[in-house]
Protein backbone atom coordinates (compact mmCIF):
# COMPACT_ATOMS: atom_id res chain seq x y z
CA UNK A 1 0.00 0.00 0.00
CA UNK A 2 1.14 3.53 -0.81
CA UNK A 3 2.79 5.47 1.98
CA UNK A 4 0.24 8.51 1.67
CA UNK A 5 -2.50 5.84 1.98
CA UNK A 6 -1.32 4.33 4.80
CA UNK A 7 -0.88 7.58 6.65
CA UNK A 8 -4.43 9.00 5.42
CA UNK A 9 -5.97 5.67 7.07
CA UNK A 10 -3.89 5.89 10.26
CA UNK A 11 -4.91 9.37 10.85
CA UNK A 12 -8.86 8.52 10.45
CA UNK A 13 -9.43 6.00 13.25
CA UNK A 14 -13.20 5.12 11.96
CA UNK A 15 -11.45 4.24 7.99
CA UNK A 16 -8.66 2.61 10.07
CA UNK A 17 -11.44 0.18 12.19
CA UNK A 18 -13.55 -0.43 8.98
CA UNK A 19 -10.43 -1.18 6.65
CA UNK A 20 -9.81 -4.06 10.18
CA UNK A 21 -13.68 -5.12 9.50
CA UNK A 22 -13.41 -5.01 5.90
CA UNK A 23 -10.05 -6.66 4.95
CA UNK A 24 -11.23 -7.29 1.10
CA UNK A 25 -10.48 -3.30 0.76
CA UNK A 26 -6.78 -3.91 1.22
CA UNK A 27 -6.67 -5.99 -2.51
CA UNK A 28 -8.49 -3.25 -3.82
CA UNK A 29 -6.36 -0.09 -2.67
CA UNK A 30 -3.07 -2.13 -3.63
CA UNK A 31 -4.29 -2.29 -7.33
CA UNK A 32 -6.11 1.37 -7.66
CA UNK A 33 -5.08 3.76 -4.66
CA UNK A 34 -7.82 6.18 -5.96
CA UNK A 35 -10.67 3.76 -4.68
CA UNK A 36 -10.21 5.08 -1.56
CA UNK A 37 -12.81 7.89 -2.28
CA UNK A 38 -15.10 4.97 -2.55
CA UNK A 39 -14.11 3.44 0.90
CA UNK A 40 -14.60 6.40 2.74
CA UNK A 41 -17.68 6.63 1.06
CA UNK A 42 -18.84 3.24 2.57
CA UNK A 43 -17.40 3.83 5.56
CA UNK A 44 -19.34 7.46 6.45
CA UNK A 45 -22.94 5.05 5.38
CA UNK A 46 -22.31 2.21 7.22
CA UNK A 47 -21.18 4.32 10.38
CA UNK A 48 -23.82 6.99 9.67
CA UNK A 49 -21.68 10.39 9.50
CA UNK A 50 -23.35 11.08 6.01
CA UNK A 51 -24.78 14.80 6.23
CA UNK A 52 -28.04 13.32 6.38
CA UNK A 53 -27.66 11.40 8.99
CA UNK A 54 -26.45 13.80 11.28
CA UNK A 55 -29.39 16.17 10.07
CA UNK A 56 -31.99 12.69 11.12
CA UNK A 57 -29.62 12.49 14.25
CA UNK A 58 -30.31 16.02 15.18
CA UNK A 59 -33.97 16.20 14.55
CA UNK A 60 -34.17 13.28 16.42
CA UNK A 61 -32.87 14.84 19.34
CA UNK A 62 -34.84 18.21 19.25
CA UNK A 63 -37.75 15.94 18.34
CA UNK A 64 -37.02 14.62 22.13
CA UNK A 65 -36.36 17.66 23.40
CA UNK A 66 -39.65 18.95 22.85
CA UNK A 67 -41.48 16.16 23.85
CA UNK A 68 -39.66 16.59 27.27
CA UNK A 69 -40.43 20.24 27.91
CA UNK A 70 -43.86 19.17 26.48
CA UNK A 71 -44.47 17.06 29.17
CA UNK A 72 -42.45 19.21 31.82
CA UNK A 73 -44.81 22.12 30.68
CA UNK A 74 -48.19 19.79 31.61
Amino acid sequence: MRVDLKIKIDNNPNLKRYLKENSYWYNILNRNPSYIKFMEEEMRKKYKLTTEDKLKKMNNNITLIKEFLDIIKN
